[in-house]
């Protein structure tokens, strides 16, 4: 990397960069779990020298909780092998057939993703929210900062189903509402997708929902249709015309970076003769309020019976078992 011209190769240098930052993040993992276990050790000796010793034996508990966690972590990290896994992340959530009933369930499954995102210190965006008309959402962006963040993201992809005694019935019936999930990688590989000019089209109009006087009356609101893909991006969260270009476009080059990668491998899963099942638009996992209490997750077969700690974020026991599966 000293050398004069490692930055005349752009695209080498900023995999060898990439290649070195994963490597760095392992010897960093694998220096805190020797650390830990040194100190374990150490108040074993003493343990063993001075007899029983209550404060002694509770801290070597609470040290070997900690390897064995740094350890687990490790585990499951070294299980993410894809270049992108280790990047930041967008996650796009869209309510499913249903009006309102699936419009609070995708703003549910945001503020899960919000609080999972908390526990594990990412830094934390929305590029893009538009409100439902008596509650939830219609859809909305988030941006994922962190170490992994789209690879633990990913496995959360496809549709996640709620059956619950509705608040918006006033029969109080039971309903049963979808909403799908989509994680895009966002990473140094953004920057060298070209889009050209031609290829877009952008159209300008008046923000909708809540926001302010400014944003519903000024035409801040963008969508970029990209038309060789025919994907297109919409943000209006934003007050300026100009942010939500800026944040439409970056989404944009993340759904063709993750449409680039599938392609490449789909196109290996045939030279090796492999057929896969495609994972968006299926059902994933089923989140029961009632009559019973229980999240299953339909890949793994995981579940967890309490299902508030789930919607406050605890979902890493389902991330963990769809990766050991994989």
């Amino acid at each position: 990397m000293a050398a004069p011209d490692f930055w005349d190769d752009r695209a080498a240098a900023q995999e060898t960069t990439r290649a070195l930052s994963m490597e760095k993040r392992v010897v960093d993992e694998f220096g805190r779990i020797k650390t830990s276990a040194e100190e374990a050790a150490l108040l074993h000796e003493m343990l063993l020298e001075e007899g029983e010793d209550a404060s002694i034996e509770e801290e070597l508990q609470s040290d070997v909780v900690t390897l064995a966690k740094l350890v687990e972590e490790l585990e499951v990290k070294s299980l993410l092998s894809d270049p992108e896994d280790s990047g930041d992340a967008i996650l796009t959530i869209h309510p499913g057939a249903g009006g309102t009933e699936s419009q609070d369930w995708a703003q549910m499954l945001m503020r899960l993703y919000q609080r999972w995102g908390e526990r594990h210190g990412y830094k934390q965006s929305v590029l893009d929210m538009q409100a439902g008309e008596e509650a939830g959402i219609k859809s909305v962006t988030l941006e994922m900062k962190g170490d992994f963040a789209y690879g633990f993201l990913k496995c959360e992809m496809g549709v996640h189903r709620l059956v619950r005694i509705s608040p918006f019935d006033a029969a109080h019936r039971r309903h049963t509402s979808f909403a799908s999930v989509y994680a895009y990688p966002e990473s140094e590989e953004i920057e060298d997708v070209e889009v050209s000019d031609s290829d877009l089209r952008v159209d300008t109009f008046r923000s909708s929902g809540a926001g302010g006087q400014h944003v519903n009356k000024t035409d801040s609101a963008v969508r970029i249709t990209h038309l060789p893909t025919g994907i297109a991006v919409t943000c209006q969260s934003e007050r300026s015309q100009h942010r939500n270009r800026a944040n439409a476009m970056k989404v944009l080059k993340a759904r063709l970076l993750a449409l680039y990668i599938e392609e490449e491998k789909k196109k290996f899963d045939e030279k090796e003769g492999e057929k896969k099942e495609i994972a968006w638009g299926s059902q994933i996992r089923s989140y029961v309020f009632h009559p019973y209490t229980m999240v299953k997750d339909h890949r793994t077969k995981h579940e967890v019976g309490n299902v508030q700690a789930v919607m406050d974020g605890d979902i890493d026991s389902f991330i963990d078992a769809f990766l050991r599966k994989k």
